[in-house]
């Protein structure tokens, strides 16, 4: 089969591969669309080390052509997007049956975006920070994958008025598209907000960016933290400035929840994949990759170039 290996010299090259067979508790997926996400930019950068040569693509779409001991054989022939921890960059990639959903109905390049952001914005809207009617939110890299969903999820779960924060003028001007309220530049955080406060933040940026969002809860708010964008550099934190206002300091970690309670982000995936399919959230594909281009794909997103979701195309 093909496949795009990530080398020794950490370049990406299109090769041949033996197909993989699925074991207990997997199937096997003929890969129509890959989902391009954030850990793919991890993994090229070394942060998270895996050996090399590697296939990655955490996110793929297609129909399962074998199954594993454990795995109902009725479900060979489905159609599907799947949750994978590598692989998905080739013609046939291996996925674990639990994080492997039903997507008849869902075009595939959609089933290909709704990946890992879209249950990871439906878990930090309803499940970690638990947004309720009538509150305020605010969410950071606004016009990216999950923050394009978030804002979605947001207004879904009742929020009052949702805030963005993106990188430039033209970001804001997309993301205004998703259900945002209002739209601020990075430039523009967090003056332009004088004494406005939230009760959830959503913070996947890190820095000095985390301490301006602390400062900006109101009240028994609530700020997640899931992924350090500006910097890996740690933030230090007084619980018992905290405690004194009742405000709380989340984490999400969507990968580990796949490893620890793969049943709950299974759960959190199937309420989000009922809510694209009836049409209630849109998941905005946007750029359309062939695998050569892959390393152009990867780069630009790690240089926020990227909107909405981009997916390559496999077969």
């Amino acid at each position: 089969m093909k496949a795009v290996i990530l080398d020794t010299d950490d370049q990406f090259r299109l090769t041949d591969l033996d197909e993989p067979a699925p074991g207990a508790g997997e199937v096997a997926i003929a890969v129509a669309y890959a989902g391009i996400q954030y850990g793919d930019v991890l993994v090229r950068s070394g942060h998270f080390p895996v050996p090399r040569p590697f296939v990655p693509g955490f996110e793929a779409a297609g129909r399962i052509i074998a199954v594993g001991d454990g795995v109902d054989p009725a479900r060979v022939g489905q159609k599907v997007t799947a949750l994978t921890g590598s692989g998905a960059y080739a013609d046939v990639v291996i996925a674990p049956a639990a994080l492997t959903l039903d997507a008849t109905g869902v075009d595939p390049r959609v089933a290909a975006g709704f990946g890992w952001i879209t249950p990871a914005a439906y878990d930090l809207i309803n499940t970690v920070t638990r947004v309720r009617p009538g509150e305020s939110v605010l969410i950071h890299a606004a016009a990216g994958g999950v923050g394009t969903l978030a804002a979605q999820f947001a207004k879904n779960a009742g929020a009052a008025k949702i805030t963005g924060v993106v990188g430039n003028d033209g970001q804001a001007e997309y993301a205004a598209r998703f259900g945002y309220d209002r739209v601020l530049t990075r430039h523009e955080f967090p003056d332009a907000l004088a004494d406005e406060r939230f009760d959830v933040i959503l913070d996947p940026i890190g820095g000095p960016a985390r301490h301006a969002n602390l400062e900006r809860l109101a009240p028994h708010g609530r700020l997640v933290v899931y992924g350090n964008i500006a910097t890996f550099e740690p933030v230090q934190v007084s619980v018992n400035d905290l405690l004194m206002q009742g405000k709380s300091l989340l984490t999400y970690n969507s990968n580990l929840l796949s490893e620890t309670h793969p049943d709950r982000l299974a759960d959190s995936a199937r309420q989000a994949l009922r809510l694209v399919a009836d049409g209630r959230v849109h998941i905005d594909i946007t750029t359309e990759y062939e695998p050569a281009d892959l390393e152009t794909a990867i780069q630009r997103l790690a240089d926020g170039e990227t909107r909405g979701k981009s997916i390559v195309r496999i077969a």
